[in-house]
């Protein structure tokens, strides 16, 4: 079977990418341009290292959103003909490349790196944000009011710190814990956190203004109770919001696991916030506990945790790839990073090529997150 050379591998893969490079151009290009007016973010730039950084993350943003345009063909399928075929090798049936070279079922190893870049980039970020929803709604009342509440709170968010984070990630995306109620429990918890943070943080702002509060207030609980009765699988007329049983585990380990750590950063922040100026100002000129919390606190704290974000992010993915690698991933067959290095691994003495291109992935997205975190910890603490 003919196959390409090296360097018509080199030229094949970097024209896929085709779409992702204009989209990172014309990102890149206008945030340079205009970063003096864009605030933190547009400071990122100001450095080398920034500017690499998220170059890397929005590389593999893009990748995923525009996977299918990207991908050569379907991650799921097989070709008898080209199991563990070597890089450059051609499809009989299409004549197009496996420029990544054929995995032990006959499947595209450059089209599945990229189709398990959009699980990641989905995955890691929203159950982040969740986990700093979680963290933010609890942590800014027990640094801000102390007392019981912080002891109590405190308390709860040591005990899940005692756990070995590993065994516990485990032990909860494990399928014999889908037969119980606890997954729906916890869905049923930590996905009210997001409604609730945004119902607060508007009451908060307008409660004096009725009319501007329910301008907020309307489409927030409209739309909140709509999405987080789609997440607890109740109601989702749509079929796009609701979760698999195994990305629902996945999603719930991952706040679960971060919301305490996401806890003790922002109380240890409120704690040392409180004591300004600017908050005790707003005291005298009587605002609500929440308002003061809301409005001076947290953006007053947003540097550090921004920039803890990044690093969590990158965290999360080395935690997906993780359980891909031990056959705990989203779905058995899963292009996931981590299910495709499990399974490249397996013939790694013999052949290099299955196991290496997700590997180069996670190294370069989890690199990127982390050169972005630097960036923005230099930039924030110049603010």
């Amino acid at each position: 079977m003919e196959a390409l050379g090296p360097w018509e591998i080199l030229a094949g893969t970097l024209a896929r990418f085709g779409p992702v490079w204009a989209g990172l151009a014309v990102i890149l290009g206008a945030s340079f341009a205009r970063r003096r007016s864009l605030g933190l973010y547009g400071r990122v730039f100001h450095t080398a290292i920034g500017t690499i950084g998220f170059a890397l993350v929005a590389f593999w943003a893009l990748t995923a959103i525009l996977a299918d345009h990207v991908a050569l063909f379907d991650p799921y399928a097989q070709s008898s003909v080209l199991r563990n075929k070597p890089p450059g090798s051609l499809d009989p049936a299409s004549g197009l490349p496996y420029l990544f070279g054929g995995d032990a079922l006959g499947r595209d190893v450059f089209s599945r790196m990229v189709w398990g870049s959009r699980s990641v980039m989905v995955i890691a970020p929203l159950a982040t944000l969740f986990a700093y929803m979680v963290g933010v709604m609890l942590g800014l009342p027990a640094g801000y009011v102390g007392g019981w509440l912080d002891t109590a709170l405190s308390f709860l968010a040591n005990l899940v710190l005692a756990f070995p984070v590993i065994l516990l990630f485990y032990l909860l995306v494990t399928p014999e814990i889908r037969q119980t109620a606890i997954p729906g429990t916890m869905a049923a918890v930590l996905f009210a956190f997001p409604v609730l943070f945004f119902v607060v943080f508007f009451w908060s702002r307008f409660r004096e203004r009725p009319e501007t509060l329910w301008l907020c207030l309307g489409p927030t609980l409209a739309i909140g109770t709509f999405v987080y009765l789609g997440l607890i699988g109740v109601w989702d007329p749509t079929g796009r919001i609701a979760m698999d049983a195994n990305t629902l585990n996945i999603f719930l380990a991952v706040v679960f696991i971060s919301s305490p750590t996401v806890f003790r950063i922002v109380r240890g922040l409120t704690l040392d916030i409180r004591t300004r100026d600017y908050v005790a100002a707003a005291q005298t000129r009587g605002e609500s506990p929440w308002y003061i919390m809301m409005w001076e606190i947290l953006p007053n704290a947003r540097g550090p945790l921004i920039v803890d974000a990044c690093l969590r992010i990158g965290y999360t993915t080395i935690l997906l790839g993780t359980l891909g690698f031990f056959g705990l991933g989203v779905s058995p067959e899963s292009p996931d990073w981590g299910s495709t290095i499990n399974e490249g691994r397996k013939l790694l003495r013999i052949y290099v090529h299955p196991a290496l291109p997700p590997a180069l992935a996670i190294m370069s997205l989890v690199l990127g997150l982390n050169l972005l975190a630097d960036a923005l910890r230099e930039q924030s603490m110049r603010d």
